[in-house]
């Protein structure tokens, strides 16, 4: 069994390293915004980096998430990383000396690793296949694993993210180069419930898991699907009996990242950049809506 948990940074980036570009970060910036803010334009991925740096700094920022309030058009032609890494450093449990697993590498990004709560931890990622860079210099270990059967002790972790991972499993990544088993048919893979067991596992009582997703109507885009309340149930019935979950869900609309409902999320369909399936006129960069779930262990 194998997974890929390579995200947007990284399909942009094999883009651009086809083509290389000789202008600077700034010139593809003022590119990006005098172009409209096209998603997935030269400059989207520099401006969007720009903004998460910029929204991880925002103490105000932290105080919204944490009060469940969000500014007007936060996050506008930005998709769901904007909203997501956020969330998860405003609900990240304070910690320091302890043992943090990085589920699918979202976090092996420079600006994401100097992040001050996780330099004060043990960093661990666990992905498929090496990456490149590496942050070996940071103290920072990796781990090529399947995350449904993964070479962790029982309850090792203090800490569990998964941002944006679970949803490629048993799914067609060969867009990143991976000739991989995966689900052949249009249709509900349950593979993702094997990754949930092993966080819970490798998960220390009083240990914390974040796990983030896209959520809506469910959807087959080949190399992730859209999870619906279906499949969420299933999530919640694992975890459940085990300790105390916290929902919370954003949706892309009218020009920003909004809090909303599971029931408001129902009906909202992806943009998938690579096929153009799903594109609309409200500016969404990818997926609508994303449900952010944050487990205490008991």
């Amino acid at each position: 069994m194998e997974i890929n948990q390579k995200n947007m940074f990284n399909i942009f980036k094999k883009k651009t390293e086809v083509v290389p570009s000789q202008k600077t970060t700034d010139e593809k910036i003022a590119q990006y915004l005098k172009s409209g803010k096209n998603a997935w334009s030269e400059g989207y991925v520099e401006y969007k980096e720009k903004s998460i740096i910029s929204a991880l700094d925002n103490i105000t920022l932290k105080t919204e998430l944490i009060s469940l309030k969000l500014s007007d058009n936060f996050g506008e032609g930005l998709d769901e990383r904007i909203i997501e890494y956020p969330w998860i450093f405003a609900n990240l449990k304070q910690l320091e000396g302890k043992e943090i697993l990085d589920a699918g590498s979202t976090f092996n990004f420079d600006f994401i690793l100097k992040q001050e709560i996780l330099m004060k931890n043990k960093i661990t990622i666990a992905t498929y296949a090496p990456e490149s860079p590496n942050y070996n210099h940071l103290g920072i270990s990796y781990v090529y694993t399947d995350l449904r059967e993964t070479p962790f002790k029982d309850m090792f972790f203090d800490t569990v993210v998964s941002h944006s991972t679970i949803e490629h499993i048993d799914m067609d990544n060969s867009i990143y180069g991976y000739d991989i088993t995966h689900i052949e048919e249009e249709k509900k893979s349950y593979e993702y419930l094997l990754a949930i067991k092993e966080y819970l596992r490798i998960l220390k009582s009083g240990g914390q898991l974040l796990l983030t997703f896209p959520f809506g109507k469910f959807e087959n885009h080949g190399f992730f699907q859209q999870f619906d309340s279906e499949m969420l149930e299933r999530i919640i019935e694992i975890l459940n009996p085990y300790g105390e979950i916290d929902s919370t869900f954003f949706q892309y609309k009218n020009k920003g990242w909004k809090f909303t409902t599971e029931n408001d999320c129902a009906n909202v369909v992806s943009f998938n950049p690579h096929t153009g399936k799903g594109k609309g006129d409200d500016g969404a960069a990818h997926c609508r809506s994303v449900c952010c779930i944050n487990f205490i262990k008991k």
